[in-house]
């Protein structure tokens, strides 16, 4: 599991790339890789959680965000081995 903590260098660039941002994270979810995605408060920038992929795989779809691409944000991968989980995440421990 790998949580991916986007945060904002350049904001002034995103309202110019956020529909390409939002087709990006689209992309994210309908290819199953995403399970979550939102905002870090206050507008720090976004947190995603990324699930079934090796780190290169996490690395190389995270290189084609355009806003980490122009940058617009700095991408800090955690790679995470759940040891503990609520029985509704448990298949994260997978």
């Amino acid at each position: 599991m790998f949580i991916i903590l986007l945060k904002f260098a350049d904001k002034a660039k995103a309202p110019s790339l956020m529909a390409g941002h939002n087709t990006w994270l689209q992309r994210g979810f309908e290819e199953g890789l995403l399970l979550l995605a939102g905002t870090v408060k206050p507008a720090a920038g976004g947190a995603l959680i990324a699930h079934g992929a090796t780190r290169e795989a996490i690395e190389a779809f995270v290189a084609h965000d355009p806003f980490v691409a122009e940058g617009v944000v700095t991408a800090e991968i955690l790679d995470i081995t759940p040891a503990r989980t609520d029985t509704r995440l448990a298949f994260l421990k997978d």
